[in-house]
């Protein structure tokens, strides 16, 4: 029981994207493993009991809290930990990015010198005459 309250601090509870109106019931239905229907009937009963703004006000700072849920399903913790970054900061997300491809970019650069330089041609030529 203490994971679930962990995961809703740590970010666990998502905004749907299915939901009718910006997915908040939907979002917590789904993570509490609750039934939508009874989500949103007791959402429209506060509504109705306590008037049209409070509840209102409560549901649209809820949407603007809650992260939207990924559209693809998050298998590891590095995944978890880019979506994070994402969110906050879609800038940091896009360096992060370019620096993963430039270090790959300069891995290939180097693979296809090796290959491609004189000592290599060479290696090959006497290694396939030896055997």
């Amino acid at each position: 029981m203490m994971n679930r309250y962990e995961s809703i601090l740590r970010g666990g509870l998502h905004r749907s994207r299915n939901g009718v109106i910006l997915g908040v019931c939907r979002g917590i239905a789904e993570h509490f493993d609750f039934s939508v229907f009874w989500v949103r009937t007791i959402a429209v009963i506060i509504l109705l009991l306590s008037g049209f703004w409070p509840i209102t006000g409560i549901y649209f700072i809820a949407a603007l809290i809650m992260k939207p849920e990924p559209a693809i399903p998050i298998q590891s913790d590095d995944e978890q930990e880019f979506y994070d970054s994402y969110l906050n900061s879609r800038k940091r997300a896009a360096d992060r990015l370019k620096r993963r491809y430039e270090n790959i970019e300069r891995r290939i650069r180097r693979m296809e010198h090796t290959v491609t330089s004189r000592e290599y041609d060479w290696d090959n030529r006497m290694n396939s005459r030896g055997t």
